[in-house]
């Protein structure tokens, strides 16, 4: 959940709240970067699905999508997947 501080920064759409500044340096970075050839585009693509594999993993998902979220998560450790996430849905505890 922000803080009172960054609460006009926090776009709610349907079921997600979207941190704009964080999530265009997180998005933009990676675009940058596959843009200029640091990052192939789907290791990019990858990195970029990061904070969408994080939403699977919430307590009231199906067990099917968490048991694929959790595998995912796993997998995405290296590249950040214990970072902050950008976008979460309401009530996703902030990593802060």
């Amino acid at each position: 959940m922000p803080n009172e501080a960054e609460r006009g920064m926090v776009l709610r759409a349907g079921p997600l709240e979207i941190d704009v500044p964080r999530s265009l340096g997180y998005f933009g970075g990676i675009a940058a970067a596959v843009a200029v050839g640091v990052l192939e585009p789907p290791l990019g693509a990858f990195i970029a699905a990061v904070p969408f594999i994080k939403m699977l993993t919430t307590p009231d998902s199906p067990n099917p999508l968490r048991f694929l979220g959790l595998l995912a998560e796993g997998a995405a450790q290296p590249v950040g997947s214990s970072g902050q996430g950008t976008i979460r849905l309401p009530g996703e505890p902030d990593d802060d």
